[in-house]
């Protein structure tokens, strides 16, 4: 048997009639160009592109494209229309999508795509369900080395092996996976909306709470501040230099548990979280965070990077740590961190020229006037919040696990549907 007919490792199949191919043998490849800053003549025209962020596996966005000069044989070679399948050379190799709707004129793809166009009866639909395939059996990691940033170049994608049943086949697969899958991204689009609703009435819920409390019927008054509005009649307004003082100790190895600080989450170990920036390998000098101390990330504080910290360990030097004085509850702290309101205040004080430049220093965060409730009510909010969200905790979970499941079912199936597990006459319909 000679190595091209033998079994394709990521594709399983001992179908009769389904031959192993080369993609270069049934499918003309084209990658794309690469970035042209400057005309090369008079002739050159700026051309709408798209790059790989365009391409994802539910479909081609031409939203908000950039622009590169391009030659009228660049756009006459690397023209874009419908039904053209978009694969991705870099980042997440391999990840496949039609174009469905009609590009902008003359619009063209970056050199970090491949543009795929079936040549005599086959699918380029078929083909992107086998590279999902491919990209689920983690042959990709493989194909491509993932030890150095990887690369499906177009050697690679031409002399990939398939298993290629007829065209009248292919199609016959396409349209019963694009019909099953789509009921399946339903069905998972409403567990996501879902999900997403349970995080806005838990953010909506935080971001009364820490400014009104939990009894709707007290008395208010005008807090002073624009971003409170007004506040129960019994609370205070202070000025965040009076409820905190900052802290500036350095590790002397940076021997302790680096913390990293997110929008997200908060405060968390790094060892927790897959962050890919730089570490340095030398975090002497790095600033200490005890447990309960305010943690807040300068560079990104006005999307709300902040939080209270539950355990000691380091984080970097740019960023700035606080300790309360007590007045306020370091549970309750936390909260206002998470609070809408709070945030927007945090950006309006951060300084810089656009968001991308902004920073908070201490001297603007300790100008931030906070609420102050009595000891007692900030328990009683920190408990209110925690108890709805426990609540809320199992029909999260059940919604994450449906996610899951539903994803995994829409894998399996397409596996085996191109792998020939299905009878071709059970997908007729």
């Amino acid at each position: 048997m000679s190595a091209l007919a033998s079994t394709v490792p990521w594709q399983p199949c001992e179908k009769p009639g389904w031959p192993v191919v080369q993609v270069k043998h049934k499918f003309n490849t084209a990658l794309g160009k690469m970035l042209q800053p400057q005309p090369a003549s008079e002739a050159d025209i700026e051309a709408p592109y798209i790059k790989s962020m365009h391409v994802q596996w539910h479909g081609v966005s031409f939203e908000d494209l950039p622009c590169m000069w391009a030659s009228p044989a660049d756009i006459a070679q690397l023209n874009l229309q419908v039904g053209d399948l978009m694969v991705c050379e870099g980042g997440e190799v391999g990840r496949g999508a039609l174009v469905l709707n009609d590009p902008p004129p003359f619009c063209i793809f970056q050199n970090a795509l491949h543009r795929v166009r079936a040549s005599d009866a086959n699918d380029v639909r078929y083909l992107n369900y086998c590279l999902k395939q491919a990209s689920e059996a983690g042959w990709f990691e493989v194909l491509c080395n993932r030890a150095t940033i990887s690369h499906f170049t177009v050697e690679k994608f031409r002399e990939l092996r398939l298993h290629l049943p007829s065209g009248e086949s292919q199609r016959l697969i396409a349209n019963y996976l694009d019909r099953e899958t789509a009921r399946i991204d339903g069905l998972i689009a409403e567990k996501e909306r879902m999900l997403a609703l349970l995080e806005e009435k838990r953010a909506a819920l935080i971001s009364r709470v820490v400014t009104r409390g939990l009894d709707p019927n007290a008395l208010l008054k005008p807090s002073g501040q624009e971003w409170l509005g007004e506040i129960p009649a019994h609370w205070r307004v202070e000025r965040a230099k009076n409820l905190f003082t900052v802290r500036d100790e350095r590790s002397e190895d940076g021997s302790e548990e680096l913390l990293t600080v997110s929008h997200i989450t908060g405060v968390t170990s790094r060892s927790e979280k897959d962050v890919y920036m730089f570490e340095a390998d030398d975090k002497a000098g790095y600033k200490r965070c005890m447990s309960d101390d305010l943690a807040i990330n300068t560079l990104w504080a006005w999307m709300g990077a902040m939080g209270v910290s539950p355990l000691a360990g380091i984080v970097s030097p740019d960023y700035h740590v606080y300790t309360s004085k007590g007045k306020l509850l370091t549970n309750y702290v936390d909260l206002l961190c998470r609070s809408r309101p709070f945030v927007a205040e945090v950006s309006r004080w951060s300084k810089g020229v656009w968001s991308s430049r902004l920073r908070l220093y201490p001297e603007n965060f300790l100008e931030i006037r906070l609420p102050v409730p009595p000891h007692e009510e900030q328990f009683e909010i920190v408990r209110a919040v925690e108890t709805d969200q426990r609540k809320a905790s199992a029909l999260r979970d059940n919604l994450q696990l449906s996610i899951t499941l539903a994803k995994e079912r829409r894998a399996a199936l397409i596996t085996a549907a191109v792998t020939g597990q299905i009878p071709l006459e059970e997908m007729t319909g």
